[in-house]
């Protein structure tokens, strides 16, 4: 809803213009805005006018003018002076602020229909009766981006998405929690993902830049209509914590290219422990040391070519080999085979995705 700060601007901007004085009055009797500290009338006065049936009055030199909310009294506007200037100032103000009225409820309904949307809280009949009451177009390709932060600043970086990507556009800037503010945004017909990886980029960069603030992006499938939204929103808010569980260093996340990460993101955790327990026996690969991780994702990197591996970690071939061969002896794999390195690459997959879920609990 519009604050009492958006009022009391406006009515200083047609006070400086006009030289004319403002006050106006909620229906509990109290002054919101004003241009003078002087309130001449009785409060009772004024508040039986907004229940008459008259559109204005004058008053004790003032005229009374209702602003109006939906066909309802919301405030009465005191413009001070009898003379016809200031009745057509005072008409002016209260047209300026009934559209103020209007302009703020329809951001705030819109931004709430949105979060019922992402959210599944809607009927399919309500997006489409809602979506047409507040001008939203319904069949455009759209995509669900997600920006998370960790910062103190989230309200920066709502401002900012905001100046970025404008309702006027299309685009609509939202947040359902306090650590994830959701881009909704309008595509072109012929729109390419590489477009959405380049959009994810540009807001990382920025951050980083103009805010300095860290944050990781994440966005769904672009789908065509309204009510496909919440499917994006889904895939995204997936990318996210697939990303933080298998792609930590990793700033975009995209939902079509998580990968292997996205089956075991939804594997149960039963099946996850029998086959950690089927591969390794006793011997888990929760306390491999830092620098065989490091070989072992190096290798995985350079399609198990050990001499490009050794040649990147400024290692002989043959400690790259030793390295290999003690790993084997304590897994029991060796990752020079095809079918080994594929094994020891999905169990710390897993192993990964288990200690996440122990974090949550």
């Amino acid at each position: 809803m519009i604050s009492n700060q958006i009022i009391q601007n406006s009515v200083e901007e047609l006070n400086a213009i006009t030289k004319v004085e403002f006050s106006i009055m909620d229906l509990d009797g109290i002054v919101i805005a004003s241009t003078t500290e002087k309130m001449e009338l009785e409060t009772s006065l004024i508040l039986n006018f907004a229940e008459s049936p008259a559109d204005s009055q004058i008053i004790s030199g003032n005229h009374l003018l209702k602003i109006l909310d939906e066909g309802e009294v919301a405030y009465v506007l005191i413009a001070k002076g009898r003379n016809e200037d200031a009745y057509i100032i005072g008409k002016v103000a209260v047209s300026q602020i009934q559209n103020l009225i209007v302009a703020y409820k329809e951001k705030f309904d819109k931004n709430s229909f949105f979060q019922n949307l992402i959210l599944d809280n809607l009927l399919l009949v309500d997006i489409y009766n809602r979506a047409k009451k507040l001008h939203i177009v319904d069949e455009i390709k759209r995509a669900v981006f997600i920006i998370e932060t960790k910062s103190d600043k989230d309200s920066d970086t709502m401002e900012m998405l905001k100046s970025l990507y404008s309702s006027h556009s299309g685009d609509y800037v939202t947040a359902v929690d306090e650590r994830n503010i959701i881009l909704i945004k309008a595509l072109p017909a012929n729109v390419e993902y590489e477009e959405l990886e380049g959009i994810a980029s540009t807001i990382v960069d920025m951050m980083s830049t103009e805010a300095m603030i860290a944050v990781k992006v994440s966005y769904g499938s672009i789908v065509n209509e309204l009510r496909e939204v919440s499917k994006s929103f889904k895939e995204a808010k997936m990318a996210l914590d697939v990303g933080k569980i298998f792609y930590i260093e990793k700033s975009v996340m995209a939902y079509k290219t998580l990968g292997i990460g996205r089956l075991i993101y939804q594997l149960p955790i039963n099946l996850c422990r029998i086959f950690i327990q089927e591969i390794f026996g006793d011997n888990l690969p929760t306390d491999i040391d830092e620098e065989t991780i490091i070989t072992i994702h190096k290798f995985f990197e350079n399609n198990l070519n050990v001499s490009e591996t050794s040649r990147q970690l400024f290692v002989h071939r043959n400690t790259l080999v030793y390295r290999i061969e003690k790993l084997e002896k304590r897994t029991g794999l060796d990752i020079r085979t095809f079918d080994d390195a594929l094994t020891l690459k999905i169990a710390l997959m897993v192993v990964n995705y288990m200690n996440y879920l122990d974090s949550l609990e």
